[in-house]
């Protein structure tokens, strides 16, 4: 039995469970990084180069958007592939306030060997798991979401009262 299969004896079992989870998300996450690491590209830069690699000419104020952040912070990200050479800003022809974000093929060749790598990791993640495995998995993680983000709200609510 592992260490952190013993710390569960004194604790609840859903205690239990929210350590695997977290052990689990951490070796997913490290592993990534891990493998990512030779491409070049921080791991959140991947996520904007593969959006704008399915979505040519998007706007970096809908980048901004898209990630919830500040339009400072995604031009800061973008900055950096940009000198990088994984991607181009160029001007909107209908305004000028705006930038296209377009993937370069340098920048193209990462989207498509961060594929490989997420593919390869999400293969051996789910291996041995049946078709129904992967839908139950999938519709426990919908529920726990639901209960957290319920309780997200349900406080926020309070707190406004």
């Amino acid at each position: 039995m592992d260490k952190a299969s013993r710390s569960c004896f004194v604790q609840s079992p859903e205690h239990c469970l929210i350590e695997k989870y977290i052990r689990v998300a951490r070796l997913h996450r490290s592993m990534m990084e891990h493998r990512l690491d030779g491409t070049g590209v921080y791991r959140s830069q991947h996520q904007i180069l593969m959006f704008v690699s399915d979505n040519p000419n998007v706007s970096q104020k809908e980048l901004a958007r898209m990630y919830g952040v500040s339009g400072a912070t995604i031009a800061v990200s973008l900055k950096k592939l940009e000198r990088g050479g994984y991607i181009r800003r160029l001007v909107d022809q209908e305004d000028n306030r705006c930038n296209q974000i377009c993937i370069t093929d340098k920048g193209r060749k990462v989207v498509e060997d961060s594929v490989k790598i997420f593919r390869r990791i999400e293969c051996r993640m789910f291996e041995g798991f049946s078709e129904n495995d992967m839908k139950v998995l999938g519709q426990l993680l919908d529920r726990i979401y639901g209960n957290l983000d319920r309780e997200f709200t349900d406080r926020a609510q309070r707190e406004e009262s």
